[in-house]
């Protein structure tokens, strides 16, 4: 299927886009409306969110380039030492800037 993505049909992938994003948070909303929300459900939830995290970095770590893995281990190192996520991440985003500006050509 092609869409060519001059004139409308920009404007149509972006209303399909959000209408499928809406769809995938109202029906999680949906399900999750029938399951009673204990420790053990929380606990999972928890521990979803840290695995699709790992599975979203881990690619990057491995197969990304020198700024990616700048990014990565600042990010990690600043979260350690300050706790804070807003700094963690400026520090990731500088990191990850500087060295593809000084070590990329």
């Amino acid at each position: 299927m092609n869409l060519a993505t001059a004139g409308n049909g920009t404007l149509l992938i972006i209303i399909v886009m959000a209408l499928v994003t809406l769809a995938t948070r109202l029906g999680g909303v949906f399900v999750m409306s029938f399951i009673p929300f204990n420790q053990r459900v929380h606990q999972f939830i928890t521990a979803m969110s840290g695995s699709v995290l790992i599975a979203i970095l881990t690619p990057m770590a491995v197969n990304g380039d020198i700024g990616a893995r700048a990014a990565l281990l600042t990010t990690a190192l600043t979260m350690l030492v300050l706790k804070k996520q807003l700094p963690a991440i400026t520090a990731g985003v500088l990191a990850a800037a500087l060295s593809r500006y000084f070590f990329v050509s």
